[in-house]
């Protein structure tokens, strides 16, 4: 008599690995990250991708449309990717028309405007653009003639990163007190949450605006940006930790840390080392559903004069000048910068979807 075969046994899966095969099955969460992924790197090396800096005008060409590239000429001959010269067509109407008898062919990796990489390694090679006096619009220019690609890439610098600061603080400030609250309770908790409620009653928009208007009108733009973060994380925080002190005051009768306290360890290191971790799932979802905001914040208050000042550029005083109608229906590319306003807090939106799937016990157990 044969033995019975026994059934090959079911792999084991991380959860490391269990979180990649669940988030790996939602495309839209993949194309956010991606998304991210490219506009965060190209905003990092905005020097080296945009083709000139984010100040450099040309007087020749204001409100310029975007130029085309070209692989074949007007008389039908093929060539590698070319954008022709163009003329001042009607100054008083700003309409330009290219001038076929010029070509400039796009080449990669070209020498250009000197620039300093992260403050640190000098350099003036650029991804791509055209020998002068040629140019290169991907996107065309603003009112003083600048690039408004390479602009966007400069202001990704400041838009992109005000999420990123302002969770960062937001979050560090919301799970520690919000653990302390939830571990200790008692008084410790009611002063804590009183307090959390007092900074939820300030409306962040307000308070920057206020505050603005009490500083002068040159203040440096870097220092605006530092008070957009500051002000916007020490509001925010208050939501987060409410929630956190929720979460606490259920993991601290679990036996480990129960079995943790018996050790002797301080109430601090219990804290971080065991009870705050075990809200990640939670935290890492809601600091990437929570990032569009600080970018939305930042926008609002550059659109309403209140952020990020010229020459420095954001994605928000960019889309100033679409407060016209008689400018947005002439020259409707500076909406540029509302479109990649659009995908970041798409991609942000599905990524963090993503991540909330992924991270669901239930549906891990369920799919394992």
């Amino acid at each position: 008599m044969q033995p019975e075969a026994r059934p090959a046994p079911v792999p084991r899966r991380s959860p490391r690995g269990l979180f990649w095969r669940h988030f790996m099955r939602s495309p839209l969460a993949v194309a956010g990250g991606i998304i991210l992924l490219v506009f965060y790197a190209a905003a990092l090396a905005a020097p080296f991708v945009a083709p000139y800096s984010m100040e450099r005008q040309d007087r020749e060409r204001f409100y310029h449309p975007p130029t085309p590239i070209h692989v074949q000429d007007a008389g039908g001959k093929w060539h590698l990717p070319f954008v022709y010269g163009t003329r001042v067509e009607d100054p008083l109407l700003t309409t330009y028309a290219e001038d076929t008898g010029t070509r400039y062919p796009v080449r990669w990796f070209t020498r250009g405007e000197s620039y300093t990489f992260l403050g640190i390694l000098p350099g003036d090679l650029h991804l791509f653009g055209v020998q002068a006096p040629g140019r290169i619009f991907l996107l065309g220019t603003d009112q003083f003639g600048r690039d408004v690609f390479s602009r966007i890439l400069f202001g990704g610098r400041i838009s992109l990163s005000v999420g990123l600061l302002g969770i960062l603080i937001t979050y560090s400030l919301g799970l520690l007190i919000g653990g302390v609250a939830g571990y200790y309770g008692g008084f410790v908790d009611n002063a804590l949450m009183r307090i959390s409620e007092v900074f939820m009653s300030v409306p962040a928009l307000y308070l920057i605006l206020a505050l603005r208007a009490a500083f002068p009108d040159d203040i440096p733009s870097d220092r605006l940006y530092l008070m957009i973060i500051l002000i916007l994380s020490l509001v925010l925080w208050a939501a987060l930790a409410r929630i956190i002190r929720g979460m606490v005051l259920s993991i601290r009768e679990n036996e480990y840390v129960t079995a943790a306290r018996a050790m002797g360890m301080s109430s601090l290191r219990i804290i971080v080392r065991h009870i705050l971790p075990n809200t990640a799932s939670f935290v890492i979802v809601a600091a990437t559903l929570s990032v569009p905001g600080y970018i939305l914040g930042e926008v609002a208050l550059s659109f309403l004069g209140a952020g990020i000042q010229e020459p420095a550029a954001s994605w928000g005083n960019m889309l100033q000048q679409a407060k016209s109608i008689r400018v947005l229906s002439s020259f409707p590319w500076v909406l540029a910068p509302g479109a990649f306003i659009f995908l970041t807090v798409l991609a942000f939106n599905f990524l963090g979807d993503g991540l909330r799937d992924a991270l669901d016990p239930r549906r891990v157990e369920g799919k394992a």
